[in-house]
């Protein structure tokens, strides 16, 4: 399946989760990747993600596309409202 991820994490970890995105997707940008993963990639991605982030303090967003569907995961705080997304 193919993901485009954005985070925002506090500035200690963003090093250290750029090193975890790096190993499963292409970079494109700050804190933006896309790529295709398998489902089991995307897991071992998503379970070393959860094991740096602060849910009350960092924003991680996974976008995954499905055939013509756009799905959105959210970990963490979400910044802002999904009416500012198109």
């Amino acid at each position: 399946m193919y993901y485009i991820a954005v985070y925002d994490v506090g500035e200690k970890r963003v090093g250290k989760m750029l090193k975890i995105f790096r190993k499963y997707l292409h970079h494109i940008q700050n804190s933006v990747f896309e790529g295709e993963l398998t489902d089991a990639d995307f897991l071992r991605l998503k379970i070393e993600v959860k094991k740096l982030y602060k849910p009350n303090e960092d924003s991680v967003i996974f976008f995954s596309l499905t055939g013509k569907y756009l799905q959105k995961e959210v970990l963490g705080e979400e910044k802002r409202s999904p009416s500012n997304f198109i």
